[in-house]
């Protein structure tokens, strides 16, 4: 979220799914590999479900992604499409719940990770919406999914700008015709892409599947044409690009075919299960942030340090210690504006396990993470291999990706959030908790700033991390010790 005006942005509109879009939606066959991730936003009331309603279907007019299906491509030729859903139904997106009495936080924090569990219907728009009431503060909640191959955190969160208020009192939006619209653009795509028959049809996949592909290899034939014309210009070139090629095969490799070496990762963190559980914790975002600049650092390197130096006291708690922890971290690679789509890539570090000063933490944190940010930008890292994956056969990807998530101690993300009020159906945003994706990892800590909340979500499998209210408690104390600084 930014200063930019709600529901102005140009909204991502590609046809088809990208390579690294596709892979999140292959992989998700395996529900431990789920790799979607949403937020819940708490507030200072309950929600106007009437108004959001509202709200929501005019939104859901601008959204494309929101009244589309996926469609398979022809074999693994392409890509999957998006295309509209002839059967679409706000109502199956969109609804309300109330909490058991008394509703108290915990059941408010168990009811969102239930929800999380309930797999989307991948034959439908893939996004869910619920307002929660009955809370016992007499406050309102607003829990949202969508499915990450419709976008990343960034984009989420300027899709999210389009049913949200910069004031409380705004007048309520026209209703609108949304299953008239659907129906209208489901004819126009039946009419261009089916022909009527089930021949055209095929037809028409296996053009749009063969052409895709041709596509893709023209703009890296052009690509490769266009460097090798410079080369007897500048002969360096062909010494630089073989390079370029070697070290970003070699680092990415190297990360796939990491071993854990004896005393890496946290050694009571190592069994896995698909139960979840979710924590939430809020630090003061202008004392973290007086902190990093005392430090010399960053905000992001603070937040990992905490998180790491968590891990190092849960385990001391238990007589355990390790050597290093491996944590994973998300770059961002998104150069545009837009709202909705992918640009990121994950990257994996391993940073020390022993017990040290927040300060010393950080300056190894920092020197971590700032060259592996350089090398993945080299690489490509994971995403860069997106293309070749999608090739395998989906057991060969998914038994892969256990065998990497495996590896994982703890996965982090950081987004940067509104610095001003945010209203939503007449209520104000008080904090969010935000549910990163596991993806057969112990915990997922990702981080939301608004106003002065730096508002972390813990999302936790409770199999291997055992007592995730100690794990909090651990995150709080971290937290504390590097504000002390």
């Amino acid at each position: 979220m930014t200063d930019t005006p709600p529901r102005t942005r140009e909204i991502d509109m590609a046809d088809r799914m990208s390579e690294h879009e596709a892979l999140m939606w292959n992989i998700e066959k395996d529900p431990w590999l789920n790799p979607s991730g949403g937020a819940m936003f708490v507030f200072d009331q309950p929600i106007d479900v009437d108004k959001l309603r509202a709200r929501m279907r005019m939104a859901v007019t601008e959204l494309p992604r929101f009244t589309q299906r996926v469609q398979p491509g022809l074999g693994r030729l392409s890509t999957p499409a998006w295309v509209p859903d002839p059967e679409f139904s706000f109502d199956s997106h969109f609804r309300v719940v109330t909490l058991p009495s008394p509703g108290t936080e915990r059941q408010l924090l168990d009811l969102a990770a239930q929800l999380y569990t309930e797999p989307f219907d991948r034959t439908r728009p893939l996004w869910r919406m619920v307002v929660i009431e009955g809370l016992e503060t007499g406050q309102g909640a607003l829990w949202s999914l969508m499915h990450h191959a419709i976008s990343d955190g960034i984009g989420q969160l300027r899709i999210a700008e389009m049913f949200q208020d910069l004031e409380r009192d705004v007048p309520r939006s026209p209703d609108v015709d949304l299953e008239g619209l659907v129906a209208q653009n489901f004819a126009e795509f039946d009419k261009k892409e089916a022909g009527g028959d089930l021949g055209s049809s095929l037809a028409a996949t296996t053009a749009a599947s063969l052409g895709h592909v041709a596509r893709r290899f023209a703009g890296t034939a052009r690509r490769a044409a266009g460097e090798v014309a410079i080369w007897p210009a500048d002969p360096s070139r062909v010494g630089e690009k073989v390079n370029e090629l070697t070290s970003m095969v070699t680092e990415t490799a190297g990360q796939l075919t990491h071993t854990v070496e004896d005393g890496e990762g946290a050694p009571l963190w190592r069994n896995r299960s698909r139960h979840r559980h979710l924590e939430s914790v809020t630090v003061p975002l202008d004392a973290l942030k007086a902190a990093s600049k005392a430090a010399g650092t960053t905000v992001n390197v603070a937040f990992v340090s905490a998180m790491s130096e968590a891990a190092v006291r849960y385990h001391a708690d238990r007589d355990e210690s390790f050597d290093t922890l491996n944590v994973s971290f998300v770059l961002s690679t998104r150069t545009d504006d837009k709202a909705g789509g992918n640009a990121f890539t994950p990257v994996l570090v391993h940073l020390p396990g022993e017990e040290l000063d927040p300060t010393v933490r950080m300056a190894a944190t920092a020197e971590t993470l700032d060259d592996a940010r350089e090398a993945a930008g080299r690489s490509g890292g994971y995403t860069a291999l997106s293309g070749v994956v999608n090739l395998l056969p989906t057991s060969v990807v998914t038994r892969t990706a256990r065998s990497q998530a495996a590896k994982v101690d703890l996965a982090t993300s950081n987004l940067r959030g509104a610095p001003f009020p945010l209203y939503i159906g007449g209520a104000k945003v008080d904090h969010s908790v935000s549910f990163g994706p596991l993806a057969g990892t112990p915990c997922n800590a990702t981080a939301l700033s608004y106003c002065n909340n730096f508002d972390i979500g813990l999302f936790i499998d409770p199999v291997a991390i055992e007592d995730p209210a100690a794990f909090r408690q651990c995150v709080v104390d971290a937290f504390e010790a590097l504000l002390a600084t």
